[in-house]
């Protein structure tokens, strides 16, 4: 077991961040690793259950991360950009993924984009390491595609269902 520094919970060994409080726990220099394709295809592969609990009525869209059952609601804003945080980057993300995994899984630190434009979703990769991935297939960097309610985004392996709510 690693006890975090700040909240002191017992996470598991080999845990690079708090499972609690996401602080980070052993190293001071995670850099983004190139996870190979097959890799990727093999995990995304992988059969997880796909509940859809419920949000928010606030939020227009919500992330339903598949590992951890975790639901993330977005809300106040009509786009997001979805990364990890590090110590040395003066650019920061909308949404920082470290605390779930993020590294691990192979998370940019400018990993995509989600937007509301009029009636649609869409998401675009920012040319990331180890890719965007919807229903298990990687879009192309640097262009817009629609995202719908149930959708499985993964960026690297990190998985996570959409869960779109009427506005």
């Amino acid at each position: 077991m690693i006890v975090c520094p700040k909240c002191r919970y017992e996470n598991v060994t080999g845990a690079m961040f708090c499972e609690e409080c996401g602080v980070q726990l052993e190293g001071d220099d995670l850099i983004t690793e190139a996870i190979p394709d097959d890799l990727i295809t093999r995990e995304l592969s992988r059969k997880a259950p796909r509940p859809e609990p419920a949000a928010p009525v606030t939020s227009w869209i919500s992330l339903h991360f598949m590992d951890s059952g975790k639901i993330l609601p977005l809300t106040s804003r009509n786009e997001f950009i979805l990364g990890r945080l590090t110590d040395d980057s003066p650019i920061l993300p909308d949404i920082d993924l470290t605390p779930y995994r993020a590294s691990a899984c192979g998370v940019s630190r400018l990993h995509a984009v989600v937007k509301r434009k009029e009636s649609k979703v869409l998401v675009m990769d920012l040319s990331s390491s180890n890719g965007t991935y919807i229903n298990g297939r990687r879009i192309p960097p640097d262009v817009e595609e629609t995202l719908r309610h149930g959708d499985i985004l993964a960026l690297g392996t990190l998985q996570m269902q959409i869960l779109l709510h009427d506005s």
